[in-house]
């Protein structure tokens, strides 16, 4: 069997979660923020809406140096949910057509994840995914349902039930 058969599931499954509390995020409350230091509810979105085009980079490089990353990227804030809702299918649709196309032995090879001179971690580039992507992408769900219910908006059901939608 191939690995990035076992992902697959996964990635459908964490993906539908996602995109439903992306559909919630109310268009007149982008700017909001619940502490002078988070980010505010667009851009947070935003970046959940961003990082399924991890999977394609993590899978099609070595390495990922934050620090010239850096240098010429600005971090997107979308102006509403359909834009990020159209941002988020698209970065899924790459990233499960990059899963799809993914040998064993390619999942296998090291990936490197630095901060300039600095290695933060090279880990096999299946266990990177799991970290830089599925992780991360789970960490920052929970922030916008945290966000989303401080504004009122109806939380929906995650992983079980939650206080405004059964399973």
């Amino acid at each position: 069997m191939r690995q990035s058969e076992t992902l697959l599931p996964e990635l459908k499954q964490e993906m539908a979660t996602t995109r439903r509390l992306l559909e919630r995020v109310p268009d007149d409350r982008t700017g909001w923020k619940p502490h002078d230091k988070s980010m505010s509810l667009g851009r947070l979105a935003s970046h959940v809406a961003e990082l399924p085009s991890f999977v394609a980079m993590i899978l099609g490089s070595e390495e990922f140096d934050l620090a010239s990353r850096g240098a010429g990227y600005t971090p997107k804030t979308l102006s509403g949910h359909q834009e990020m809702l159209d941002e988020f299918d698209a970065n899924v649709r790459n990233a499960q057509a990059a899963i799809e196309s993914a040998e064993n032995e390619a999942l296998m090879q090291p990936w490197t994840f630095r901060r300039g001179e600095r290695v933060v971690f090279t880990l096999p580039r299946i266990v990177a995914l799991r970290t830089i992507f599925f992780s991360h992408i789970i960490h920052h769900r929970g922030q916008l349902s945290v966000y989303l219910r401080l504004n009122d908006v109806p939380v929906p059901s995650i992983y079980g039930p939650s206080a405004d939608e059964a399973v």
